[in-house]
């Protein structure tokens, strides 16, 4: 394993392009997730401040954000990962589980189509990068929850890569976006190999912690106490890894890795089941 200081020299900030959709219509009047409590009362103006903390931290550190108009009446909007998954200009539309959020199918598929992205109108249901992670040149797939098992071969299909079933098996994981963080956009940069991901081992069946181990020898598996604050919903762009502040844990083992941790508190964004990553489309390709 590389030593702290070698590892301070090799990690790279890529430039990423991200969707986001402001909350303003966000409220939890539904329960489609375990996180998700009708009774308990959520204050919009604070879930717009704290995104917009995040949408600024993007910004300050050079990637470029992209918008979405929030539709009334669809307050999950502001999840964009789960919009849909872009590769190389190509953008496969998502087909929800469930009918609470079957509104916003339209809406994300009409943006990437006027944005220079070719789109692919979905035959299986999946709920985009909320499940589907891109990992060097392979696409991690979940399963168990949302997107059902035929939509991993749908995506093969749709982009020619290989793609990697993992099961997950606790339902406060519902997506794998919850379970896993990609540290390293590109495999090897450099010359050297990476831990590309950290994942939360207990969120997945014994097969998929198997397969992990076995790819992924290096990663940091991260304890059920950061896992449980959505602390593995977070979104790296080599270097800089944007985290909820409350995985101190997962924090200290980002910083012994070189990378450099970006707490940013979406603490309001989760009453809806959903953190930093849930909030961030990658846009890989199409028209600027």
């Amino acid at each position: 394993m590389p030593t702290p200081h070698e590892n301070l020299t090799t990690r790279v900030a890529q430039r990423r392009r991200y969707l986001m959709c402001r909350p303003e219509h966000f409220t939890v009047s539904y329960s489609i997730n375990p996180w998700m409590e009708p009774s308990r009362p959520t204050d919009t103006a604070k879930a717009v401040r704290q995104w917009q903390a995040l949408h600024d931290a993007y910004v300050e550190l050079g990637h470029e954000v992209e918008l979405i108009d929030p539709v009334p009446g669809l307050p999950d909007m502001v999840y964009t990962a789960n919009g849909g998954f872009i590769v190389d200009g190509r953008a496969l539309g998502v087909r929800f589980r469930v009918d609470e959020r079957r509104g916003e199918e339209r809406p994300f598929m009409d943006w990437f189509d006027g944005h220079g992205f070719e789109v692919v109108e979905p035959v299986e249901v999946q709920e985009g990068e909320g499940d589907f992670l891109l990992v060097g040149d392979t696409i991690l797939a979940g399963t168990g929850f949302r997107s059902v098992g035929d939509s991993h071969r749908e995506l093969a299909a749709v982009f020619g890569r290989e793609v990697v079933s993992l099961r997950l098996v606790d339902p406060r994981f519902y997506h794998l976006d919850t379970a896993i963080t990609v540290l390293d956009p590109v495999e090897g940069v450099g010359g050297v190999e990476r831990a590309n991901i950290a994942y939360l081992p207990s969120a997945f069946d014994e097969e998929s912690r198997r397969v992990l181990a076995e790819r992924y020898p290096d990663a940091i598996q991260v304890t059920d106490a950061d896992g449980a604050v959505f602390g593995l919903n977070a979104a790296s762009d080599g270097r800089h890894v944007f985290v909820s502040p409350r995985a101190t844990d997962f924090a200290a083992q980002l910083e012994a890795r070189g990378y450099v941790p970006v707490p940013v508190d979406l603490s309001e964004l989760l009453l809806g089941g959903g953190g930093i990553k849930c909030c961030t489309l990658e846009l890989r390709g199409g028209a600027r």
